[in-house]
């Protein structure tokens, strides 16, 4: 009897004990979170954006697959991906979101005004609808903005094209961050006095047209950051060598991609920062509301020789120097 009593305890210890570790593992997994990432469409500028940002809050204490979950959606351009991803992660109840472009900040914001909303690059946060104030967002939403230094660019395309007498800017019409930095880069052109052709396109199916009569009437062209022109600037880089125009984009990665200069905001470093805001939110260490939109100052010279000597136009030498001590020479 006294050993049958005695199994009976063991048991009855053993099953608490494996209840209670269940439970633990359990309450252990359920407190791991999820972040979801909605990324528009996939080329250079945005995917290194997101690196960035599995970097920064893996910089923060958060690494995936061990104490944070992420859900990526790419919604490869398409307006209705945008909005039925948005939905799954309210419905997967995730304890963040974070928006690659602008189209897919305002799809989440249209779908939450609770689950936290981290900004991942947005030119133009405010002008967007997304925040009250850049400073004081004070709702669900802030992050970082992409704003490119359109100041420092403008002066780097008449340092390198100092003759220049027309220069051409495209962008995408549906593109409120596009169409912000257009406006923007305008009043800058008209202060300097620079004569600026515009030409915007609705989709990709248009770039190639209307690239094509833009070289034909410009000495240069200036893309801001659109995502549109940056998924086929392949197409753009073609029409303007074959006119020997230079392209100045406002992104490096594009520069990459055939342009000839820019001072451009590193697209990584920007996905670091939203990262490590995400990483601050999910640790309660900061709210949305009260943390403002980070912006970046100034850009980092990053030019592309070999694309200039295929054209016929040559960098400045002191500018060389500058990329390969404080940016980047493109090879």
């Amino acid at each position: 009897m006294k050993r049958l009593l005695s199994f009976i305890a063991a048991l009855i210890a053993f099953l608490a004990f494996a209840f209670v570790r269940e439970n633990h593992q359990q309450t252990t997994v359920a407190k791991v979170p999820t972040v979801g990432i909605l990324q528009l469409m996939s080329h250079p500028a945005l995917d290194s954006i997101h690196r960035g940002i599995i970097k920064g809050l893996a910089d923060e204490g958060y690494h995936v697959g061990k104490n944070v979950k992420i859900d990526f959606q790419n919604a490869q351009n398409d307006q209705s991906n945008l909005k039925t991803m948005s939905t799954r992660f309210v419905n997967e109840n995730v304890s963040a979101m974070i928006g690659i472009a602008t189209p897919s900040a305002q799809a989440l914001a249209n779908a939450t005004t609770k689950t936290p909303i981290i900004l991942g690059a947005i030119t133009d946060p405010k002008g967007a609808g997304l925040v009250k104030s850049n400073t004081h967002p004070g709702g669900n939403i802030t992050g970082v903005s992409d704003q490119a230094p359109l100041a420092e660019q403008l002066d780097l395309i008449q340092k390198i094209m100092p003759n220049m007498k027309t220069l051409g800017i495209i962008y995408t019409s549906s593109d409120d961050s596009a169409t912000a930095q257009y406006h923007k880069f305008k009043a800058l052109c008209q202060q300097k006095h620079v004569n600026l052709k515009a030409y915007s396109i609705a989709n990709t199916n248009d770039l190639n047209q209307v690239s094509q009569q833009m070289v034909s009437e410009v000495d240069a062209v200036y893309v801001p950051t659109d995502n549109t022109v940056a998924s086929a600037m392949q197409t753009l880089v073609a029409n303007a060598n074959h006119a020997k125009v230079p392209v100045f984009p406002a992104v490096d990665s594009m520069v990459k991609a055939g342009g000839v200069a820019t001072m451009s905001i590193n697209q990584y470093d920007l996905g670091v920062e939203t990262g490590k805001m995400t990483a601050k939110i999910l640790a309660g260490k900061a709210t949305p509301a009260d943390t403002p939109i980070h912006f970046v100052k100034h850009g980092e010279l990053v030019v592309n020789p070999t694309q200039a000597d295929k054209i016929g136009i040559t960098i400045p030498n002191s500018l060389i120097k500058e990329a390969k001590a404080h940016g980047e020479v493109v090879h």
